[in-house]
């Protein structure tokens, strides 16, 4: 797929998560949250990385202001003009030695505190257009682009082939390489979140393939997730969202578990069946957060959901220090502190 019809593709899923987003944006309540918006300049209109590193510094990655650090004291700007090759920064990791990896629409770039090294295409990228990072337990680098898989040893980029698996469900030929998500299980098998192909395991050897024929929602996989008792949690968005005809953008999509043998739903809320759900996250107490576009952010303690009213569509999470739930999506940034307030973040605050 072209780099303009990727854009394209992309801009969709935004307009689409802001029409959602903007559908509710006054103080609301429930379930002992509070949400307080204030006015003032947004991060970004779509923050779609939220990172903490080892220094417990804040990352916000943007699609059009590159990415913001929260230091504890300041936010600061990194962009074009401080050496990134993009300002569309999607993904954020770290690897051992604690420098910063940033996937962006122009390739990868890392961040020692002092400069910027990017590498592209041209160092053996196989798309400029990342999606998603991770480092394994042997600090191997996993890059998910809209063209496929690369890994990097700190050495060399190399292409990392996945096979197809069949599947009866539509394709979007502009999707159908397009990977969401990567992410490691306790043993380091390496799990990898498709579009149209469902997700795949890796266990070093060989492939495994999860697909709505088995019991997923759908094919179209934005995240994966292990909890720490071992059962894989399977975020969607409904297959059909991408039909041309208006009338017919509605299915299966949302939250699927899977525990080794059995998959199971939620049909007791609506957003986890029939719903598109980009974000899964669980924070170090244990306990899950995951975003649905249309209706807020779930929060799982292990027995029971209680919704959290968040005004915008939410594409990523991380729990600080403090406690504070930070959430950046289409729209902007927000906050939720262990007390149940959630407040929308600006470039002016609240930060403390």
């Amino acid at each position: 797929m072209s780099v303009m019809k990727r854009w394209s593709f992309l801009v969709l899923l935004t307009l689409t998560l802001a029409c959602e987003s903007h559908k509710e944006k006054e103080p609301i309540a429930e379930d002992g949250n509070t949400v307080s918006v204030i006015k003032g300049t947004p991060i970004g209109e779509y923050v779609v990385s939220v990172f903490k590193d080892s220094k417990n510094h804040l990352w916000f990655g943007t699609l059009e202001n590159g990415v913001a650090r929260y230091d504890g004291t300041a936010l600061r700007y990194f962009t074009t003009k401080d050496g990134l090759p993009s300002n569309r920064v999607v993904a954020i990791a770290e690897d051992a030695k604690g420098t910063l990896w940033f996937g962006t629409g122009q390739g990868v770039a890392t961040y020692d505190g002092r400069s910027f090294s990017n590498f592209s295409e041209a160092d053996g990228l196989v798309s400029n257009m990342v999606s998603t990072l991770l480092f394994d337990a042997n600090n191997l680098l996993w890059i998910g682009t809209w063209s496929g898989v690369s890994t990097f040893d700190g050495t060399t980029f190399k292409r990392f082939p996945l096979p197809k698996p069949t599947v009866t469900t539509p394709l979007n030929p502009d999707t159908q390489n397009w990977i969401t998500h990567i992410t490691a299980d306790r043993h380091n098998h390496i799990w990898i979140a498709r579009d149209g192909y469902g997700a795949t395991k890796y266990d070093g050897k060989d492939f495994s393939f999860f697909l709505k024929k088995n019991g997923l929602h759908s094919n179209h996989i934005t995240d994966i997730l292990e909890d720490r008792k071992g059962t894989l949690w399977f975020a969607s968005r409904v297959a059909e969202r991408d039909h041309p005809d208006p009338e017919k953008r509605s299915g299966a999509g949302g939250v699927t578990t899977f525990d080794g043998t059995n998959y199971g739903h939620f049909p007791e809320i609506e957003s986890f069946n029939s719903g598109d759900v980009y974000e899964l996250y669980e924070a170090p107490s244990g306990d899950l957060w995951i975003s649905t576009v249309a209706n807020g952010v779930y929060h799982y303690d292990g027995k029971s959901f209680i919704h959290m009213p968040v005004p915008i569509a939410i594409m990523s999470m991380v729990e600080d220090a403090k406690g504070t739930l930070w959430l950046g999506g289409s729209g902007g940034l927000y906050k939720r502190t262990p007390d149940g307030v959630i407040s929308e973040v600006t470039t002016y605050g609240p930060w403390n």
